[in-house]
């Protein structure tokens, strides 16, 4: 009798424990992101740390207001974890960044070298993770050149030999 009783008191602690104690929400959710566009979440209340399982894949900035903003990086997927002061995990979700999608994104394939355009609405050379890496130094090179004209007023590109 006395152990039967023993064992019911410890089932109704197990469970009082469990319903009282702080609530841990792990959201199943998966937050998809477009390589190189971001999406925005709401954070839970009360939210110390933010990790990010592979900076690689996808990047976080924290917004005021309890949004972050997150970045895809890369291609794959990753996860993020809000914890609490104690450490608590308030909120975990899958981060699945995926390749340019819809209509205005063009791919070109010469055998196993592929080339990314971007067409809205004229049809631009586009620097895409997993193009050739010829054509991705180019576009990178031209990118790098232009930018950096433009960040010294024009200089650079008054200097630069020409073509």
């Amino acid at each position: 009798m006395k152990a039967m009783r023993a064992g019911k008191t410890t089932i109704l602690g197990w469970i009082l424990s469990v319903l009282f104690l702080p609530r841990i929400v792990v959201a199943a959710e998966t937050l998809d992101v477009v390589l190189d566009q971001a999406a925005l979440m709401k954070l839970p209340e009360k939210v110390s740390t933010i990790v990010i399982g592979n900076p690689m894949i996808a990047d976080i900035a924290i917004q005021s207001g309890g949004l972050v903003v997150v970045t895809g990086k890369g291609f794959g997927s990753t996860n993020l974890i809000a914890l609490d002061r104690a450490g608590a995990v308030l909120l975990e979700r899958t981060v699945v960044v995926s390749g340019p999608r819809g209509r205005d994104t063009v791919q070109v394939y010469r055998g196993v070298q592929r080339e990314t355009f971007s067409c809205t609405p004229s049809c631009e050379r586009r620097i895409t993770l997993g193009d050739s890496a010829d054509y991705f130094t180019a576009i990178a090179t031209q990118a790098e050149a232009r930018n950096a004209a433009a960040a010294s007023g024009g200089a650079a590109a008054a200097r630069a030999p020409a073509r």
